[in-house]
Formats: structure tokens, sequence, C-alpha cells
């Protein structure tokens, strides 16, 4: 026996065709399914993930048009023609590649689950702001739980894509002249 009335509107499918990556995808979806299970079951792009389902930890995340949304509550319905960049091809962008190199240079990730939504994250701010300020950059990544608590390395990392520079973290994790190893 069904959950609900199999002729309720919401059950209905559509074809929809999405831009995910530079690439065209056709969807046979129910409109209002969250991109975020479109992505993964359906277009088998893993790399975005599930954290909580309700917009408020980020892991999501992804770039509609070039701005960072969260995916888990976004119907696919309502994305038109807008494209689509998801963490397995923000890479190719200039400031994605320089984030994504960052992130390894800093050692950022402990887990990693939360990863993919902080480089999206890390990534559109670095397109709408080129250096951002600490204040900046706690705006932009307000929205992002690391259960393992790296933000003071992710910020370094965030830092450091836009300036090239590694000198935040050398403050970080080196030990003062003469102390003990």
């Amino acid at each position: 026996m069904p959950l609900r009335d199999e002729t309720e509107s919401n059950w209905e499918m559509l074809m929809l065709s999405l831009s995910v990556n530079g690439q065209s995808h056709q969807v046979d979806v129910p409109p209002d399914m969250p991109l975020l299970w479109v992505l993964r079951d359906v277009i088998g792009l893993t790399g975005t993930k599930f954290g909580c389902g309700i917009a408020q930890c980020g892991a999501c995340t992804v770039h509609l048009d070039g701005q960072p949304v969260r995916s888990c509550v976004l119907p696919v319905g309502s994305i038109g023609s807008k494209a689509i960049t998801t963490i397995e091809a923000v890479g190719n962008t200039p400031n994605g590649a320089k984030v994504q190199q960052a992130w390894l240079e800093v050692d950022v990730v402990q887990c990693g689950y939360c990863q993919s939504g902080q480089i999206m994250s890390a990534t559109a701010l670095l397109n709408r702001t080129a250096n951002p300020s600490d204040a900046d950059i706690d705006a932009a990544m307000s929205g992002n739980i690391c259960r393992c608590g790296t933000y003071v390395r992710i910020r370094a990392a965030i830092k450091q894509a836009a300036t090239g520079k590694l000198d935040i973290l050398q403050t970080i994790v080196t030990a003062p002249q003469g102390a003990a190893s």
C-alpha cells in the first residue's frame, strides 16, 4: 500500500535537462526531489555529501551559476537552465584549483566528510572577494560545520589560496626557536 495517493501531483516525474559540470544530463525525476539526491543517486556524482538534510551544515554545498547553495533542500525543478558545479569539477576553475591545492598543502582534512562543502564555499568566497579578510571568511564559511574542528586550518588554506603565501600556517604549527621537538 503506497504511503500517498499515487495521483498526487508531487509524484509526477519530469524529464529535466541539467547542466552539471559542463555536461548536459537528462533526468526523469520528481520536480521536488532535492538536487543532492539527483546528483548522487541519478547522475552518480557522490562527492557532494548528505549531512543534515536541513541546509544547516554545508556538506551538500554546490555552485548554482557560481553561487553556493545547499543542494539538500534545493528542489531540482527550480533550477531551470542554471549551471551546476560540484566538487568533482570545481578544481577545473582557477580559484577552485587554488583552494584544493591549499587544502592539501595546509593539510586541512581530518575525517574529510565536510570538506567538499567547505571547498565549494571557500571557492565561491574567492570568486567574489580576491583577498578576503577574517570577517569575510567568517561570513562565507559560517554555514559550514566541521565536526573535527579544523577551522584554523580552513582559514589558513583560504588565506593561502588568496595570497599564495603559506606564512599563516607557519605561525600556527611551527614550534618556537629552541623548543623541544
